[in-house]
């Protein structure tokens, strides 16, 4: 006999106590897994709820504010993606460029700018520190080293495909660099994420609700910055997001091709 069949002979009131404890049980597992990943029940139900607004506070780090992103979004162009032929990473110069001639790379320079509990060394290198990551809320413990330096990756906000595919092919060299180590666009975050966004636009892929204001006001910045356009879904979805933060700023750097 199936246990399906066996299922359907109880009562009905110990078939309800059982579907119970089931759900009892799942809840339990969620919180366990939770827990383990340094998300709090809180940060759950927010997220659950629509997601309590965060920021990253990099603006004022040679970041401001300015305007309001929608009406910056309504000023870009909107056209299809081109295509990503002939795309490469040399073609944005040197990763992680000293642009701001601080005397430190740009990776390194994010790092410092995202994490807390920074330890550095006198050469500008970030030795440790600990990452609550925008993208998901989790929280990550950073430490330089061969093998445990990748949990902590630099995500472009605006991915270089996607840029290379809005516009990106029209701009100089330079103005590519600039592009590639700005640091609107740059966000330093956990493995899982930014794989799963890899080149994906937003509407393909946007992070936790609490920070879809201010990833979308950034990408919004950044693709005014460089003369690069949004596709009809893009736009879309960025209308969607920014429809539940009107006010939301956008960002302007030190650099950019306007």
């Amino acid at each position: 006999m199936s246990l399906s069949s066996l299922l359907r002979q109880l009562p009905l009131k110990v078939r309800l106590w059982l579907a119970l404890i089931l759900l009892a049980l799942l809840a339990l597992s969620s919180l366990i897994w939770l827990a383990r990943h340094d998300w709090s029940l809180d940060a759950a139900l927010d997220s659950l709820a629509g997601g309590t607004p965060v920021s990253t506070g990099f603006a004022g780090s040679g970041v401001k504010e300015y305007s309001s992103a929608s009406a910056v979004l309504d000023d870009l162009p909107v056209r299809e993606a081109g295509e990503s032929t002939g795309y490469s990473r040399q073609l944005y110069g040197n990763a992680w460029a000293d642009i701001d001639h601080n005397g430190c790379d740009q990776r390194n320079d994010i790092l410092a700018r995202d994490l807390g509990n920074l330890q550095r060394a006198e050469n500008c290198r970030v030795l440790s520190g600990t990452l609550t990551d925008p993208y998901t809320g989790e929280v990550i413990d950073f430490e330089r080293g061969e093998k445990t330096s990748q949990d902590v990756p630099i995500d472009h906000v605006v991915a270089l495909s996607n840029a290379w595919q809005t516009g990106a092919t029209l701009l100089p060299e330079a103005d590519r660099a600039e592009l590639a180590n700005d640091p609107l666009n740059l966000q330093a975050t956990g493995r899982l994420p930014n794989t799963q966004k890899s080149d994906a636009d937003a509407s393909e892929w946007l992070p936790q609700r609490g920070y879809r204001c201010e990833y979308v006001a950034r990408q919004i910045s950044v693709k005014a910055a460089y003369r690069l356009w949004v596709t009809p879904a893009e736009k879309s979805a960025m209308e969607t997001v920014l429809a539940t933060c009107p006010d939301q700023p956008a960002y302007r750097s030190d650099f950019g091709a306007e």
